[in-house]
């Protein structure tokens, strides 16, 4: 699947392999089984799709960005590229680690179908989860019509197409307003003997200047404050503190690595 509901991702979306449309021909008689840890598929979610709205509760939880030339929000959950700090060996995120729409939503995607010009409901049929038989939440009842799991899927993904849309609004206010700024992590390790040592960067993305923010002309500061822009604004910075968490939890972890015994 090339063209999805997302924008600024091409080629395979990211954690859906095998989409499918989702039709009681093909899936009557599936749908998904039940699962302790359901998000083990997100592992490799370093960098994930984040919607305006999840901006407050995501900020709690590691950095919000916006990456490539349509400036996508993406919620950092790792340092590395692959690795998903936030999510266990059991398939289950972290307590407390907030975990995005994008994700939740899984296996369904909305995508474009050109032919007939409509959005079109998916599944990845390659979702761990996801039963050819005797499945616990069918796709379908018996007489073909979605069962109420696949309408409450139907309504999530409904309610994330809205968002998405909101969201792209609010970035093209960003963009109007000339907020955006490119900006670097860095980490500071310290040398053996307590120094400080070369700085390193962790990653290079785009955010919204504070020094623009303030240079705003009053009207379009109040404007921004009215229609709810500048709470998600301050959001986003307060989030950028978190790579020092990320960085801490790295770190921790290395600690814990037992060390190699010398040959």
């Amino acid at each position: 699947m090339t063209t999805t509901a997302q924008p600024g991702i091409t080629g395979n979306v990211l954690f859906y392999s095998q989409p499918e449309p989702l039709s009681p021909e093909t899936h009557g008689k599936m749908g998904v089984k039940s699962m302790d840890g359901p998000f083990g598929f997100a592992k490799t979610g370093h960098a994930v799709p984040l919607t305006v709205g999840e901006f407050p509760p995501a900020a709690m939880t590691g950095p919000i960005i916006f990456v490539g030339d349509e400036k996508l929000p993406i919620a950092v959950m790792g340092l590395n590229a692959g690795e998903n700090m936030f999510l266990r060996a059991d398939g289950l995120f972290e307590p407390g680690a907030y975990v995005p729409a994008y994700i939740r939503r899984y296996p369904f995607v909305f995508a474009n179908d050109d032919t007939a010009q409509q959005m079109v409901l998916c599944i990845d049929r390659a979702a761990e989860f996801v039963v050819e038989k005797n499945p616990d939440l069918p796709f379908f009842e018996a007489d073909g019509q979605p069962s109420q799991y696949t309408k409450n899927c139907i309504e999530f993904c409904n309610n994330f197409e809205i968002e998405r849309q909101r969201t792209q609004s609010f970035v093209q206010l960003l963009k109007d307003n000339d907020l955006f700024e490119t900006k670097t992590a860095t980490f500071t390790p310290q040398n053996p003997d307590g120094t400080a040592g070369e700085p390193q960067k962790i990653a290079e993305y785009f955010g919204v200047s504070e020094e623009k923010l303030n240079k705003l002309p009053a009207e379009k500061y109040i404007e921004l404050r009215d229609n709810g822009a500048l709470s998600q604004i301050h959001a986003h910075l307060l989030s950028l503190l978190c790579w020092d968490r990320l960085i801490a939890i790295a770190l921790s972890r290395q600690a814990q690595q037992p060390v190699a015994a010398n040959s």
